[in-house]
């Protein structure tokens, strides 16, 4: 039986809009959809840009104006993979023409756009779902299983981090990340582990932190001696109260050479505790205190069938899934959204406490004190 059309419009056909395509692409081949995605339209900064996009990417039509997108009424869902300074005005255009929205990471570039959005979805009363696909790691569902089943006790610590090396060189040219609009290493990098620490242990109720930025300038584009002034953070420290009255850490840093992605966590519990690196991203470490003298250490859990939707891609375990399967993952739960299967996580609402945190971290780090994270 033919399942209904979900004829998606996507803006922006970078990295990440690469990313969306394809797990639109093999969604529908991976899991029994409610839906069948349809690649219907892409727009990107001008038509030239967006046909041959669309060409490669295997999208029906192309469009240089990404407000042509939304008001078609042949797409009738809106997946957002622009700068984050685009993620607004695309969302609040599509929301206000009744369609749902995909977004990525980091909701906004303003806690105050973040806040905007969220109300306006939850006014439309529309479906939206936010980029933070590390969030699907079948391991990381399993490491919040395990906190919830007091298998490590009560948690009493985290620590977090998100290090990666892609600004690490001075010569590197300016981009839209070096302004306010792109937020600086916390917002790009550390929404993702902010993210991660509220899934895992809960509100974050107040923050302190010290940045800096090491790379003061950087060039125009590439070898050119004339030189912008980096206005953000190279690199962040943050020490976190959770409402839970838990303390935790996080540091954020895209200048720390030979990191790709130190996408990593550890817990602490009165019983054991858990470790995490989106380096060994199919693996989690478990330790459980009690062992035999001679017997401890951590135990490693390979990522495996056990751990649904692992299975859906490969029956065996320790054989891994990738960074585009986390997609795909996060595209099926956005169907299932849609199609009133089970709620949206996370969505407007919940990226926008995680802005929350950001934005707080920032002001606590300019004034150097602990500032209190509003609530969303």
């Amino acid at each position: 039986m033919a399942r209904p059309p979900l004829r998606v419009g996507l803006v922006g056909s970078g990295f990440m809009g690469r990313a969306h395509a394809l797990a639109f692409g093999m969604a529908g081949r991976v899991f029994d959809l409610p839906l069948e995605p349809v690649l219907e339209l892409l727009a990107d900064a001008n038509a030239t840009i967006a046909a041959a996009a669309a060409e490669r990417l295997g999208f029906r039509r192309a469009s240089g104006d990404w407000r042509q997108l939304v008001a078609d009424p042949a797409v009738d869902l809106v997946a957002i993979a622009a700068p984050n300074v685009l993620h607004k005005p695309v969302a609040l255009a599509a929301l206000a023409a009744g369609k749902p929205v995909y977004c990525e990471k980091p909701l906004a570039a303003t806690l105050n756009d973040a806040r905007d959005m969220a109300m306006a979805a939850r006014a439309a009363k529309k479906v939206t779902l936010v980029g933070f696909n590390y969030l699907k790691n079948p391991v990381i569902a399993l490491a919040r299983d395990i906190i919830a089943k007091d298998e490590i006790g009560k948690v009493i610590g985290f620590r977090g981090i998100h290090a990666e090396d892609y600004m690490a060189d001075p010569d590197a040219p300016f981009a839209f990340r070096h302004e306010p609009q792109g937020g600086g290493a916390f917002m790009d990098l550390g929404s993702h582990i902010v993210s991660m620490a509220r899934y895992l242990i809960g509100d974050i109720a107040a923050i302190a932190a010290a940045s800096v930025t090491v790379h003061e300038s950087r060039p125009v584009k590439r070898g050119a001696s004339a030189r912008k002034t980096v206005t953000v953070d190279d690199q962040m420290h943050a020490v976190l109260r959770f409402a839970s009255g838990v303390l935790g850490t996080i540091e954020a840093s895209w200048i720390t050479p030979g990191r790709k992605m130190q996408l990593a966590f550890e817990i602490t519990g009165t019983k054991g505790s858990l470790s995490f690196t989106q380096e060994r991203f199919n693996e989690l470490k478990l330790y459980r205190m009690g062992r035999d003298a001679g017997r401890e250490g951590y135990t490693t859990i390979a990522a495996g069938p056990e751990h649904p939707p692992y299975g859906e891609f490969i029956p065996a375990p320790g054989h891994q899934l990738g960074f585009n399967d986390l997609k795909v993952i996060e595209v099926k739960a956005l169907i299932d959204a849609l199609a009133g299967k089970s709620p949206a996580y996370p969505d407007f609402a919940e990226a926008a406490a995680v802005q929350a945190v950001i934005d707080a971290g920032l002001r606590a780090a300019s004034e150097r004190r602990w500032v209190t994270v509003e609530k969303i």
